[in-house]
């Protein structure tokens, strides 16, 4: 059965009849566009939905968007950055919407058997870079017995994290999310997996169970628990920095309302949420870094390096390395531990080495040891949502469905209805 074209989603139908008329000379270099609430009633859409067109044409070099003076035309002569895609490669928002998702579950499937492991040990067993999904070693200390393809706790939690937000009607309960946290560890533990809640998690969880507070619940929480599930928040908030951050605080603060914590977090979504308006890598990489600093002034401070500087040190200290230099450096130096301030950049580093391949992207971030799971399932996010679900092999999607029960693509669908911008 063939399939039909995808429907242009509402953003995309808007970025394009601006372009067409800034193209055919309606709109002068230089003049400024009609403002958001003018354009929604010319297109009978809401304004966070002519946000994201605006975005759209910004990416593509047509226009420069200056807060709170409005968006002009750039001049001619100015280059032109707009991403295309690959010949056959579809990238409307639902594709990439998904492609987050997948990207989130493909990383963390492939960094399933490789975590807790030092970069040395999988040089010894696989090689520079794994080639694909792989099953569990025997004796793993989290993960034995695993198949090839099943994922960990950090696509589950981020799926938790999705449902009680669309459950919520984009507003997320925090003790909604904690209740389903401690149930499904509680199922886990049933199980006899290992592969249970993060340690700030576990310890928020338990003062809240314990009558504590749900606003002071997450002080001491630093790791990248918040931030290897926060994708869906990504999905769901269009790119604007305030709104940005302040869903990040809302999903977050119940185990992880920490500085560095919500700056890590913050760089994920933001990522996140340019890739699915139609950013490329880079515009992803620079809203990251905006929105990691904005987090950085929320929660609780505690001592740390700062996440958005990390994370440009980052990408500079790989650029032009081959592969596996570039995951050796990434070991040795950013590091792969659950700190937030070095598995948050060190995914974005290794984010930046192929920015049109998210499923090298995820290899590379699952061969380099550590907490790569996580570093892996942030970094797939990213590069998912970039390049759209396409960017992965048919082959290992189908393996990675085989290997779990899990509705990425209608969760991602209902993700972005909340962003306003469904087709």
């Amino acid at each position: 059965m063939s399939r039909t074209a995808p429907v242009p989603l509402k953003h995309e139908r808007i970025s394009a009849a601006l372009a067409g008329e800034i193209e055919a000379g309606h709109f002068q270099p230089g003049a400024r566009l009609p403002g958001e609430v003018a354009l929604a009633q010319r297109f009978g859409v809401s304004r966070s939905t002519v946000r994201t067109a605006l975005a759209e044409l910004a990416e593509g070099g047509l226009i420069a968007t200056r807060t709170g003076k409005g968006s002009f035309v750039l001049p001619r002569e100015v280059p032109r950055t707009r991403r295309t895609p690959p010949p056959g490669r579809t990238t409307t928002m639902a594709e990439r919407a998904y492609g987050a998702l997948l990207g989130l579950a493909v990383g963390d499937a492939l960094g399933m058997p490789t975590q807790l492991l030092s970069r040395a040990e999988i040089l010894a067993r696989y090689g520079p870079v794994l080639t694909g999904f792989e099953p569990a070693p025997p004796g793993h200390p989290i993960a034995a017995g695993m198949a090839a393809g099943q994922v960990t706790d950090d696509t589950e939690q981020a799926v938790i994290l999705g449902r009680v937000l669309v459950d919520g009607g984009g507003v997320l309960d925090a003790r909604e999310l904690a209740a389903r946290l401690v149930a499904w560890e509680a199922e886990m533990r049933a199980r006899g997996s290992l592969d249970l809640l993060g340690p700030s998690t576990r310890r928020a969880l338990a003062a809240l169970l314990a009558g504590e507070d749900v606003e002071t619940t997450g002080r001491n929480g630093d790791t990248n628990g918040a931030a290897m599930r926060i994708a869906p928040v990504g999905i769901a908030t269009p790119p604007d920095p305030e709104l940005l951050v302040a869903a990040v605080v809302a999903a977050s603060r119940v185990t992880h309302n920490t500085s560095v914590a919500l700056a890590g977090a913050s760089a994920v979504a933001a990522a996140v949420s340019a890739g699915v308006a139609g950013a490329g890598v880079t515009g992803a990489i620079d809203a990251a870094v905006v929105a990691a600093r904005a987090g950085s002034k929320r929660g609780r401070w505690v001592a740390g390096a700062d996440v958005a500087t990390r994370i440009r040190w980052a990408v500079d200290a790989v650029a032009g390395l081959a592969d596996a230099a570039a995951c050796d450096l990434v070991h040795r130096l950013v590091g792969t531990s659950l700190a937030t301030q070095e598995s948050v950049p060190a995914a974005f580093a290794l984010l930046s080495l192929h920015p049109e391949d998210p499923w090298l992207t995820c290899r590379l971030a699952a061969s380099v040891g550590g907490d790569c799971d996580t570093i892996a399932a942030m970094a797939g996010a990213i590069a998912g949502a970039c390049a759209g679900s396409q960017g992965f092999p048919a082959a290992a999607v189908r393996q990675l469905e085989a290997a779990n029960r899990l509705d990425l693509r209608g969760l991602a669908e209902a993700l972005l209805a909340l962003r306003g911008a469904s087709a």
